[in-house]
């Protein structure tokens, strides 16, 4: 069965190029994981600085490698994570 993921993440508003960039710089490198079906970025509509994340995986295999990723750690543990001033991730089976 699919996994997939939604992300939810809000940064300052100055902060928000260096995010964008981040996210979309993860999602050249996720695109080519063998596990990935799926990785959107969206920048929430007339919310500065706010982004929601789709990815869809094989499974939570497919998942987890993608987080074990070295450019994982990079871009978003180490880049993005520190600029959020909110984050929720919700994880689901595509039914």
């Amino acid at each position: 069965m699919a996994f997939a993921v939604v992300a939810h993440y809000r940064c300052a508003p100055a902060d928000e190029s260096t995010v964008r960039a981040a996210l979309l710089k993860m999602r050249e490198h996720t695109l080519d994981e063998p596990g990935n079906l799926a990785y959107t970025v969206h920048a929430e509509a007339d919310v500065p600085g706010s982004f929601v994340l789709y990815e869809q995986y094989t499974d939570r295999a497919g998942f987890d490698a993608h987080a074990a990723a070295g450019y994982f750690d990079e871009l978003i543990v180490r880049t993005v994570r520190p600029l959020l001033t909110d984050r929720t991730v919700t994880f689901a089976e595509v039914l």
